[in-house]
């Protein structure tokens, strides 16, 4: 147990050295030079590490936006954390071995999977999986279930979200890259399915469809053409004006004034965009061609799916029209879910970007910019409902007050409640 938590803990839940390990793999497969196999290693290492920090200050500078955010509105409810879940879990039910094992063998499930049916998806984004895997083994041990049982259980339907979620985006991945390289590997796919179906139904169709990467400006705004130049006359005005309601008690930074402070936040913001967008170039550059020599071998045509953040450089203007209309979404859904007598689910400002971003990608791809506009924004409503409807399930389990935001995992998580648990009490 010793040497699995191991492996689990420091090579697994680590995406870059997963992914570094993966491609050494491919590259040995494929008999390539000595060099050439940690040339390719290494980069593949370089490529995920230089994301990570992008992603890294992106998210330092959305937990500061977050605060003001809260403060500066005066909103009080329920933050979703599945990360408050899995430390109660492990800590207080006793949890962590068997979180550990269905970890692994969601892993070992999905390439099995992968291997002997016509679903080539590797699912390679750790820290997701780490996430599904709480999920499955706390509402599974609620449910009844234990030991092997529990484990096998929550290591099966983790891995068929694994390779399902992947399948379903492939059609809109297919459309936005070009190819069929990679596939999305993150688990909020429900939710950007969800917005291309409403981008369908409300967006523009034919040759009425017009891209937001397609944006026409005046000769004199021709520097927005440039995608971090756009990002941030976006950014900065968002943070400045939410800083000013927030006041300088809550906005400041010791002593510097907090106007200025938000500004510089909002820069940095911009700073972790051109970080993670470099990242991306390079760790592509790499993990596809590496990726071939797996699928020659082990699993023939096997396609890597990636974390989201990957997609960013395909259609960056979707990505903050997709931030901001999932915000809109949540803040309207906020206000709206408790008069049904569901929580009050404050808008989690890393979810609305990494996860809004991705799903304008899908809604600019699928009706343009009306969809991406009217799709993220029921996109924000939707991703707020889920975690709404799961509050009373885990009320009821001693969660108190706690929720989850990947809505992949919400959806495990509800299927347990509503479909597995009636099936174990009548029998």
């Amino acid at each position: 147990m010793g040497v699995i938590n191991f492996i689990i803990e420091n090579i697994l839940t680590q995406a870059s050295i997963t992914i570094a390990l993966i491609a050494m793999l491919g590259l040995i497969l494929q008999k390539k030079s000595m060099g050439q196999v940690l040339s390719g290693s290494l980069k593949t290492l370089l490529g995920f590490q230089v994301l990570s920090a992008g992603s890294s200050i992106i998210v330092g500078s959305l937990q500061y936006f977050g605060e003001i955010f809260t403060e500066g509105f005066g909103m009080q409810g329920i933050i979703p954390s599945i990360e408050a879940i899995n430390g109660q879990a492990m800590n207080q039910l006793g949890l962590g071995r068997d979180i550990a094992l269905t970890f692994l063998g969601i892993f070992i499930f999905n390439i099995l999977i992968a291997r002997f049916t016509k679903w080539k998806y590797i699912f390679l984004t750790g820290q997701a999986i780490l996430w599904m895997a709480t999920m499955t083994t706390v509402l599974g041990y609620f449910v009844g279930l234990r030991g092997i049982t529990l484990i096998l259980t929550g290591s099966l339907v983790g891995a068929i979200f694994a390779v399902a979620m992947p399948a379903i985006a492939q059609p809109i991945i297919r459309k936005i890259t070009g190819t069929d390289d990679i596939a999305l590997g993150h688990f909020c796919t429900i939710g950007y399915m969800f917005e291309a179906g409403v981008a369908y139904i409300f967006g523009e169709r034919g040759e009425n469809k017009k891209s937001i990467e397609d944006i026409k400006l005046p000769k004199a705004f021709d520097f927005l053409q440039d995608t971090y130049l756009s990002v941030m006359v976006v950014m900065v005005p968002l943070y400045i004006i939410t800083a000013i309601f927030a006041g300088p008690e809550v906005g400041g930074h010791g002593d510097q004034n907090y106007l200025m402070f938000a500004f510089l936040q909002a820069i940095q913001f911009v700073v972790g965009v051109y970080v993670l967008m470099a990242g991306v170039r390079l760790l592509l550059g790499e993990i596809v061609p590496a990726f071939r020599g797996i699928a020659m071998k082990i699993v023939p045509n096997a396609i890597p799916a990636l974390d989201c953040p990957v997609f960013f450089p395909y259609s960056p203007n979707a990505v903050i029209l997709g931030f901001i209309t999932t915000t809109i979404g949540t803040v309207i859904a906020m206000f709206l879910l408790p008069t049904f007598g569901l929580a009050m689910i404050l808008p989690g400002m890393l979810t609305n970007f990494f996860a809004g971003g991705t799903a304008g990608i899908f809604g600019n791809a699928v009706g343009g910019r009306r969809g991406a506009i009217i799709g993220g924004i029921a996109h924000g409503f939707f991703i707020t409902l889920l975690p709404a409807l799961l509050v009373t399930i885990f009320n009821s389990m001693g969660f108190i007050n706690a929720t989850a935001t990947d809505v992949d995992t919400v959806v495990a998580a509800l299927l347990y409640a509503w479909i597995l648990s009636p099936i174990l009490k009548a029998f």
